[in-house]
């Protein structure tokens, strides 16, 4: 077979494992992304026998807030864990949507017959935020480095101040207009109308629904304990409109009437998560069956420095708006034909905003038991780069318990303006 004719075969979605998601500074405090990356690849390891030699192809897998000694984190997790430590592995990272990313680059090679099984994922500790030098002093410290003799080098070092000392802290901010995400959020929030208690009731069904999940066992073969937690620490299960009518707004205190506070916005969180995907092959030879397929996906960007911010369009987190409709028109469906629909929810007007905008451009309404059945990120909380594989691992599993065929939407919004959007299927 020549290089045009190469089949695209199906990718199988096999299964899922993560660590319980915890809250920053709690439990998770003194673990490392690659700790926690370990943990969740171990789990799917053992469940899914996966520790011979070239059981598994390739590990692709990311972190947003990352140390230098993170550089390989992935390969570094393979050779910490379980899986054979000839395994190949390579980093990936697009904020938010890296998880899913990572999804996206594995199954490619699988489809494209490069391998026949991968595994995916991401980690991200908020309460581990490396702490970059003062960048005044690191020009000093490579002035001494350079320096031809010692004296240069002390003149170098003399130059240093009290002020250099102070480290600085990654913050929650984009480079290009040094607001928030959360400001971002509440700009788009006003844009599009989003009322606040909208926003709660989202929120308290987010939880609710997580609630309602671990209790029937949903999670049983999908999260694994670590470290004293075995469910997700942020999940409040009573969680009522009622009382997050309470919180006191947070972002947007600029506006006439704030509507976004910390409960329907999600908490900086720790966590793991990993999805295994094979060929269809790979999943007979092992007597194991697809939970789904990742049949389509598609990535945008929106410009909102420059864009039509002001008006919604081009809103920090709306880059769905337009991934979304260019994936269904590829894919030839329409929102309609999806019993399922998970929204990563950053913040819950982000959410809502978006299925607006989907109206907006003609795709539909989405009905409410169709979103987010079993919560998301409002409730379980919101590792960065390990979001995108637990949503593909939950959905999946969502898709696996119905009874006919099934399709499912992921929507992902990311920093930078960007969204990572993907189609899995139960035949």
């Amino acid at each position: 077979m020549s290089p045009q004719e190469t089949r695209v075969r199906r990718v199988a979605v096999v299964g899922g494992t993560r660590i319980p998601f915890a809250r920053s500074d709690g439990p998770y405090a003194t673990a490392s992304n690659q700790q926690m990356l370990t943990a969740a690849l171990d789990g799917l390891v053992e469940r899914y026998d996966l520790q011979e030699p070239g059981a598994v192809g390739e590990f692709v897998a990311g972190a947003v807030l990352k140390h230098s000694r993170d550089f390989n984190l992935a390969r570094e997790t393979v050779l910490g864990s379980k899986l054979d430590p000839r395994t190949p592995a390579y980093d990936i990272q697009q904020a938010c949507g890296t998880g899913l990313q990572a999804v996206i680059a594995a199954a490619n090679k699988i489809a494209l017959g490069q391998t026949e099984s991968a595994v995916a994922g991401g980690a991200d500790t908020a309460s581990d935020a490396p702490l970059g030098v003062n960048d005044t002093l690191r020009r000093i410290l490579l002035q001494a480095r350079r320096a031809k003799s010692a004296g240069g080098r002390l003149k170098a070092l003399a130059k240093v101040r009290p002020s250099h000392l102070v480290p600085d802290i990654p913050r929650n901010a984009e480079l290009r207009t040094g607001l928030s995400m959360g400001e971002h959020a509440a700009v788009t929030a006003c844009a599009w109308d989003i009322g606040r208690e909208a926003q709660d009731e989202l929120a308290a069904a987010s939880h609710q629904r997580l609630a309602a999940a671990y209790e029937r066992g949903f999670f049983q073969d999908l999260v694994i304990p670590f470290r004293g937690l075995a469910r997700d620490q942020n999940l409040r299960p009573g969680s009522t409109v009622e009382k997050l009518a309470a919180l006191k707004p947070v972002f947007g205190l600029d506006q006439p009437n704030p509507t976004m506070t910390a409960g329907n916005s999600t908490p900086l969180t720790d966590g793991a998560a990993t999805v295994l995907l094979a060929s269809e092959e790979w999943t007979r030879e092992r007597g194991l069956e697809p939970l789904a397929y990742l049949t389509a996906y598609e990535t945008a960007a929106v410009d909102f420095v420059g864009g039509d911010v002001a008006d919604g369009e081009d809103g920090l987190l709306m880059a769905p708006a337009y991934a979304v409709p260019r994936m269904l028109e590829r894919a030839g469906l329409e929102l309609s034909d999806f019993e399922l629909v998970e929204i990563h929810e950053a913040f819950a007007s982000q959410v809502l905003a978006t299925l607006a905008a989907w109206e907006k451009r003609g795709l539909g309404t989405v009905d409410r038991d169709r979103l987010n059945v079993a919560g998301s990120s409002l409730a379980t909380g919101h590792p960065f780069a390990a979001t995108g594989a637990r949503i593909v691992a939950t959905l999946a599993r969502l898709l696996a318990e119905r009874d006919a065929p099934a399709r499912g939407l992921i929507s992902v919004c990311a920093a930078g303006g960007q969204g990572v959007t993907a189609i899995l299927e139960r035949a």
